[in-house]
C-alpha cells in the first residue's frame, strides 16, 4: 500500500507488479477497492502478468478528502487519476477499468487526455444526460437526508431501493466513505454529468462496455448509447449472477490483446 498526494486529498494506493501490461482499477460512488470485491466488481482478480494500479477515489474507502463538493465533481477524480497515471506509468498508454463512477472518471480522462489509454472496460455506466436529472436530484436530496437523520437512514433507505438481478445472494454492504464527507461526494456527484456525446466519439480506443439490467442506477440506455458513440466499442449486458461472474475473464482477454 502507498498514499499519493493530490490537491486536496491523499489516495490509497495498491499496485502488483507483475512487469506486463500496465492497469488501473477504479471503482464505483460510495465503493472501494474493497467493496468493490464484495459487490462481484473486483475484475482485476487474478489479472496476471500485468502491473495493476488500484486506487481508492478521494473520501473513499482508505483515502482521505475534504468536505467540498467540488472535490467530487468528475472532471476532478478524472484529474486524480491522470496525476496518479504520469506518477505510476509515466509516458505509457493505459488498460482503464472500471464501474460507474470509475467509468466517469475515465471518460473525463480519456477526453483530457486521448493518448493516455490503450483500451477501456468500462462497466455499468452510471446515468448521463437526460436520465442525469432526477438522478442528481436523488443525490442533493440524499445528502440533505443524511445531514439531517445520519448516515443509518441513508441506509436504510438504500435498502427499499431494489437490487439488479445479477447481485442476487450479494452479501449487503454499505458506504465505505467517511460519514462526515458523504454529503460533500454526493453533492459532486450531483454536480457531474459524463463529457458531451461529440467528446466520447473522439475517443478512439478499444472499448469494451459491460452492462447489466434493472438498474436505474445504471440504466442500459446509457451503455446502448456508448457503444454507439464510440467509434471501436462492443457491449455485454449480464441478467444473471453467473453473467457477472463472466465479467473478469472478459477483462482479461481484452487486457492480454491490448498494445501499449
Amino acid at each position: 500500500m502507498a498514499k499519493f498526494t493530490v490537491p486536496g486529498a491523499e489516495l490509497d494506493v495498491s499496485f502488483s507488479d507483475e512487469h506486463g501490461h500496465p492497469v488501473v482499477q477504479l471503482h464505483g460512488l460510495t465503493s472501494s477497492r474493497a467493496r468493490d470485491r464484495t459487490l462481484g466488481l473486483d475484475l482485476g482478480r487474478g489479472l496476471s502478468g500485468t502491473r495493476l494500479l488500484r486506487y481508492d477515489a478521494r473520501a473513499h474507502g482508505l483515502s482521505t478528502g475534504r468536505p467540498i463538493a467540488d472535490d467530487y465533481r468528475w472532471p476532478q477524480l478524472a484529474d486524480d487519476l491522470l496525476r496518479l497515471l504520469d506518477a505510476w506509468f509515466p509516458g505509457e498508454r493505459v488498460h482503464g477499468v472500471g464501474p460507474s463512477m470509475g467509468t466517469a472518471t475515465l471518460l473525463h480522462a480519456a477526453t483530457l487526455d486521448p493518448d493516455r489509454f490503450s483500451s477501456l472496460t468500462l462497466v455499468i455506466p452510471p446515468t448521463a444526460w437526460a436520465t442525469r436529472i432526477a438522478m442528481a436530484d436523488g443525490y442533493r436530496a440524499a445528502a440533505e437526508l443524511i445531514e439531517r437523520d445520519g448516515v443509518d437512514a441513508f441506509v436504510e433507505a438504500g435498502r427499499a431501493v431494489p437490487q439488479p438481478p445479477t447481485l442476487a445472494g450479494v452479501a449487503e454492504t454499505v458506504p465505505d466513505i467517511v460519514a462526515n464527507l458523504l454529503p460533500s461526494v454526493l453533492r459532486g456527484a450531483a454536480a457531474s454529468d459524463l463529457p458531451s456525446p461529440d467528446m466520447i466519439a473522439g475517443i478512439h480506443v478499444p472499448t469494451s462496455i459491460l452492462a447489466w439490467v434493472d438498474d436505474p442506477g445504471h440504466p442500459l440506455s446509457t451503455a446502448e448509447v456508448l457503444v454507439d458513440l464510440l467509434p471501436s466499442a462492443s457491449l455485454t449486458v449480464a441478467h444473471t449472477p453467473a453473467d457477472l461472474a463472466a465479467w473478469p475473464g472478459l477483462l482479461h482477454a481484452q487486457v492480454g490483446s491490448a498494445r501499449p
